[in-house]
């Protein structure tokens, strides 16, 4: 059941068995070929073989010869190009810049297979190889956040949209299952393509109007008051309902952003959930080593798509979008259902969740109809009146899910926001129950991030007191149930506007009020497109114009972690090793 022939291909023999002489689409990725509903290139891929078309994929090709991105020849329609599920960059170094030594998509778990800038890498690796081509598309995270010109924290400079940096033809944002389909359609019947929505473009001239144009890139990469207001521009149209066509010129042409395209509907991710997903690594990839990712997303469950928690140091909100729309439970059933026939599963799911597990089942009915805010965040500084946070189609989520018949355990582990919980009087207070009672693997995680008011509000996160009232609630209701059961606490180090006192404050507030010693503590990273990346870079607040500082020293950053993950003589943790169920998450 499992052979290689379920599978997309990615070797000649594969597109033989089938009878295929050529692709219509070929995708190159930087994961290994993992066949799972969280891996992007796998959802294209099946999204694009769901519609008829003869999808092949290459993964991790060597970038010194042509040996794998010629072996499946030139594809009909058009090649799409991705760095795969990390920003490459990301991927290969450390918020220190040191070169990472492992890869979680890599077989073997070596990091030895991603270049640099993977998505400038692969799409020259194709023209070295393909003269004169067929269209290369590039889609993903890594190109998706660089689609207009961004400040990049490996070169310490602004860069101009990767769109001209890889010289590939198009890039289609976002979650782009429904847009991919549209592009490749209008390729088929030769028509055109400019107006797609979730698509961006090259253009000698200005298009027809109407668009809004974003100040040049000689603009921003010279002047950071112009950056700041040319990325509010392009944050407030993000969504699909207000949302404007963006044009910004680079030299003597212009970037086109069109706008958004419109959210999948329940029934459309439903549908892309219910595809015939291995949930396995290719055995020509496998042969070359397993990929610890595999451990973490085998059998979980993606509930829903987006997130309004609008974190400033997170890209969601632009990759995803700010609204949040879920599967049905009939799907989310029948996708845990099938768990039970696959000869790896062993009775528990992983991970039952999203971008933050706790949004699934409700909206805000004003943006559904109208789009977002843009005076105005969902959740903060506290949570908007109108959102109506219920819990109540998550409670029979997890009731239904759990109780299916050779499932032994559902964990949630993707995190949830406690304020959130907290906002909802009429059933915050019974998911929390059921949480504790059913769905944590000794550990629950929150990310609160930090304690001091001034940081917080540089994040966009909530204040102290929601995270010590849900501490309080949390450990009332573990002692309930006799369980060993602690809290995980993911704070930053070095994020704009933090200091060595502030964090010096918040080893005391651990030690005080949350009792733990803290080992989850990560320095910032500046990441494209996203409000704390552009404070590191202006070292203005964006909101205010207000100096912030901004620590930039590599010494200092690490000097700000070890004062709080330094531990005192004779220290215990009560933390378990890495590697326990739903501890890697999708963080």
């Amino acid at each position: 059941m499992y052979s290689s022939s379920n599978f997309l291909p990615t070797l000649p023999e594969e597109l033989a068995a089938r009878g295929w002489d050529e692709c219509d689409v070929i995708l190159v990725t930087g994961d290994s070929y993992i066949d799972s509903p969280f891996i992007g290139a796998a959802v294209i891929g099946r999204v694009l073989e769901k519609a008829g078309y003869r999808v092949g994929i290459i993964s991790q090709p060597d970038i010194a010869s042509g040996k794998d991105i010629t072996r499946l020849g030139e594809p009909r329609l058009f090649w799409g190009v991705t760095g795969g599920s990390v920003d490459s960059m990301v991927a290969n170094y450390t918020a220190s810049r040191k070169k990472r030594r492992n890869d979680d998509y890599t077989p073997g778990g070596e990091n030895t297979r991603r270049p640099d800038r993977a998505v400038i890498t692969y799409t020259n690796l194709i023209r070295r190889f393909f003269k004169n081509t067929r269209p290369i598309v590039l889609g993903g995270i890594e190109a998706s956040l660089r689609r207009v010109a961004h400040y990049d924290f490996w070169s310490d400079s602004v860069r101009r949209s990767i769109l001209f940096d890889a010289k590939a033809d198009f890039i289609l944002y976002g979650m782009s299952e429904q847009s991919v389909l549209e592009f490749a359609g209008a390729l088929k019947a030769n028509e055109p393509v400019d107006d797609i929505r979730g698509l961006c473009f090259i253009a000698r001239d200005l298009p027809p109007e109407p668009w809004k144009e974003l100040p040049s890139y000689e603009d921003v990469s010279t002047d950071k008051t112009a950056f700041i207001n040319m990325f509010h521009s392009f944050y407030q149209n993000n969504d699909p309902y207000t949302a404007s066509r963006l044009v910004q010129r680079h030299a003597d042409r212009y970037l086109v952003q069109n706008p958004p395209a419109f959210y999948s509907t329940q029934q459309q991710l439903d549908d892309v959930a219910a595809l015939p997903y291995q949930r396995r690594q290719h055995p020509y990839y496998e042969q070359q080593g397993k990929v610890k990712a595999l451990e973490t997303i085998q059998f979980s469950i993606s509930t829903h798509h987006g997130c309004y928690g609008e974190c400033n140091f997170c890209a969601i909100a632009v990759h995803e979008g700010r609204t949040v729309r879920w599967r049905s439970i009939e799907s989310i059933k029948k996708e845990a259902e099938s768990f039970t026939h696959h000869p790896d599963f062993k009775g528990i799911i992983q991970d039952l969740g999203g971008p933050t597990a706790n949004m699934y089942g409700f909206e805000c009915r004003k943006k559904l109809s109208k789009g977002v805010c843009h005076d105005k965040r969902c959740v903060f500084p506290e949570t908007c009146h109108v959102l109506k946070p219920d819990h109540l189609a998550q409670i029979k989520l997890l009731k239904t899910i759990r109780g299916i018949s050779g499932v032994k355990k559902v964990f949630v582990a993707s995190g949830i926001r406690y304020d959130l919980i907290q906002a909802d009087a009429a059933h915050g207070n019974e998911y929390l129950k059921e949480i504790v009672e059913h769905h944590v693997s000794g550990q629950l995680k929150i990310a609160p991030e930090h304690v001091e008011d001034h940081v917080l509000a540089t994040m966009g996160k909530p204040g102290r007191q929601s995270l010590l009232r849900f501490k309080k609630d949390f450990d009332n209701l573990t002692a309930k149930t006799g369980k060993k059961q602690f809290l995980t606490y993911y704070l930053i180090a070095a994020h704009p506007g933090c200091t060595d006192e502030d964090m010096i404050r918040l080893k005391r507030f651990a030690s005080q009020e949350l009792h733990v010693s803290p080992e989850q503590v990560q320095i910032y990273t500046p990441t494209p497109s996203t409000y704390s990346s552009l404070m590191y870079y202006t070292e203005m607040d964006p909101f205010t114009m207000k100096p912030v500082f901004v620590e930039k020293d590599t010494t200092r950053k690490e000097r700000q972690k070890m004062l709080i993950v330094e531990k005192p003589a004779g220290h215990k943790s009560v933390y378990k090793k890495p590697g326990i169920p739903g501890k890697a998450g999708k963080r």
